[in-house]
């Protein structure tokens, strides 16, 4: 199967001809539709979440469907279109995991990072940690709900009630986020980088009551920001912006260091708390949500050949919405 394989850090992703893998017990082998390019993936490849596991088959949302059974599945079928997200399989017996946490389980795996992800034309995943998919729906616009939209979903359920919601780097899960705050009757003011004209009109496009620079201050107290930039820059603007008793919530899964704060912005009762990974029952409940809300994700095609040129885009910022690899 072609392949593009990270080798070491700091480098080129470098396309390969690996065999076709084997499904083991409790796995399921997937012919590759699509897969979504992600910042975590950028990390990876740049060195800063350390520790992939090397030579490393990237990419965690991944859609395709079912072409090979391990032993002992019971589901899915084979020929089913299925999702696989970032988590790919934890422990089940530690503290974490017992109490219903698995997203802070001790001793997980995950898709793209410790085990091979989707950036080929098969993949191999636990059943047990599978999405189904809808048949009639487009695999290309699928795949960005498999992170962008788990993550985004998962960071607004972190932030408690709120209804004037602030969403600070407008990617690929800023607006999917976005419509659904939109659909469920909230505020969405969106903050981009400063004379970023373009996603700030898509902000607008998709919604959004207001959108402006991350340096701008918006016309009145969020009761909650969310972050997707990995900008630890934006926590002390954030907690400017927000209400008494407001949330700021990081949804990145690396984030450059916090800068010094006068603890007068985070009195009265703000919040600030990180988001880490996923749990399935977050993709029990969104990703019908994203069916019912009627969440449109603007992509971007490449070749999967051209998935270094796809990682450049994002990391320069020249991407609207989310990148998509196809085999």
């Amino acid at each position: 199967m072609r392949a593009m394989v990270l080798e070491k850090p700091n480098a080129p992703l470098i396309p390969r001809d690996l065999p076709i893998p084997a499904p083991g017990p409790g796995e399921v082998r997937l012919k590759v539709e699509a897969c979504g390019v992600c910042r975590t993936d950028l990390h990876i490849l740049d060195g800063e979440l350390s520790d992939p596991a090397l030579p490393l088959v990237p990419g965690h949302e991944i859609v395709g469907r079912v072409d090979a059974l391990g032993a002992e599945i019971e589901a899915p079928a084979l020929g089913q279109r299925v999702g696989v997200p970032w988590l790919g399989r934890t422990c089940g017996s530690c503290p974490h995991c017992r109490a219903h946490r698995e997203n802070l389980c001790d001793a997980p795996e995950f898709t793209g990072y410790t085990r091979d992800g989707g950036y080929a034309e098969y993949c191999i995943a636990d059943a047990a940690y599978l999405f189904p998919l809808p048949d009639d729906a487009d695999p290309v616009r699928l795949a960005p709900l498999l992170c962008a939209g788990l993550i985004g979903y998962r960071t607004l359920k972190l932030a408690g009630p709120a209804d004037l919601i602030g969403l600070y780097g407008f990617g690929a899960a800023a607006h999917i986020l976005c419509q659904l705050c939109v659909w469920q009757g909230k505020k969405v003011y969106a903050f981009t980088r400063p004379g970023d004209e373009t996603a700030q009109a898509f902000a607008r496009r998709l919604g959004a009551v207001w959108a402006g620079s991350s340096d701008d201050t918006p016309p009145e107290p969020l009761d909650a920001a969310l972050i997707f930039a990995p900008v630890g820059a934006l926590i002390p603007k954030a907690l400017k912006a927000v209400r008494k008793g407001g949330s700021v919530v990081s949804g990145g899964i690396h984030m450059s260091d916090i800068p010094a704060f006068p603890y007068a912005d985070l009195w009265h009762e703000r919040i600030i708390r990180s988001v880490a990974n996923l749990t399935r029952a977050d993709g029990d409940e969104f990703l019908p949500l994203a069916v019912e809300a009627g969440i449109e994700t603007e992509t971007t095609i490449y070749p999967l050949e051209q998935a270094n040129r796809a990682l450049d885009d994002l990391r320069s910022g020249q991407l609207t919405g989310a990148a998509v690899l196809v085999p």
